[in-house]
């Protein structure tokens, strides 16, 4: 079994790139090869709408024709078993660079003859992990955004899945920022008390998706 993890937040300590740390964890314990991959660490750009990847002429049909930093992973991706990805919650979406990604990979995997391309000769399940600073009473207004996002997977031929983890804790050191909004206190006992929950909720879907 072989998974990606695509962290799409710009930390590689933060809470996003932790659970993902988690769900990766997770997977290990089924004996399946993970590797992480930091989008932040890449050159490259979303979508150009050129069509290469649907040129009947073209040798990569059904591949991305932009050749950049992005290229190698899409390849991965594309042979993994099992994708998993991580974003923070940045103006009510995925941050760009995550946004980016999905273009490039999802686009590709549809098609303008049939409904969808599958990865060749097998399916990737997904899962999507989401952190926001927002307190859970707000799960309402953002669940459809959640399950929009985590359903756009489903073009991959998987099953698709998605965390939710909210009240994240932002700074280490509130005190040195304009952020007297929050309850600090309330804050810290979230992170003691509901983040190892959702690191324990990361790691159980690793290791389901990747199950044998």
């Amino acid at each position: 079994m072989n998974v990606i993890a695509i962290n799409g937040s710009p930390r590689k300590t933060g809470n996003t790139a932790t659970l993902l740390e988690y769900a990766v964890k997770g997977a290990g314990s089924q004996n399946a090869a993970a590797e992480t991959l930091h989008l932040y660490e890449l050159q490259y750009k979303g979508c150009i709408s050129c069509f290469g990847c649907k040129h009947k002429d073209n040798a990569g049909t059904g591949f991305c024709a932009v050749n950049d930093g992005l290229s190698p992973v899409l390849e991965k991706v594309m042979n993994c078993d099992v994708l998993l990805l991580g974003s923070p919650i940045y103006y009510s979406d995925v941050t760009g660079m995550m946004r980016s990604f999905m273009e490039r990979l999802l686009f590709m995997n549809l098609t303008y003859d049939d409904p969808y391309r599958k990865a060749p000769g097998k399916s990737i399940s997904s899962a999507f992990i989401f952190t926001m600073n927002l307190p859970k009473e707000g799960e309402s207004y953002y669940k459809p955004i959640f399950e929009a996002n985590s359903k756009l997977f489903e073009c991959l031929g998987g099953t698709s899945e998605y965390l939710a983890c909210f009240d994240t804790y932002q700074f280490d050191d509130y005190s040195k920022y304009a952020a007297g909004i929050f309850d600090v206190s309330h804050k810290e006992k979230v992170r003691k008390e509901q983040f190892p929950l959702d690191c324990e909720r990361a790691f159980e879907i690793g290791a389901r998706l990747a199950k044998p």
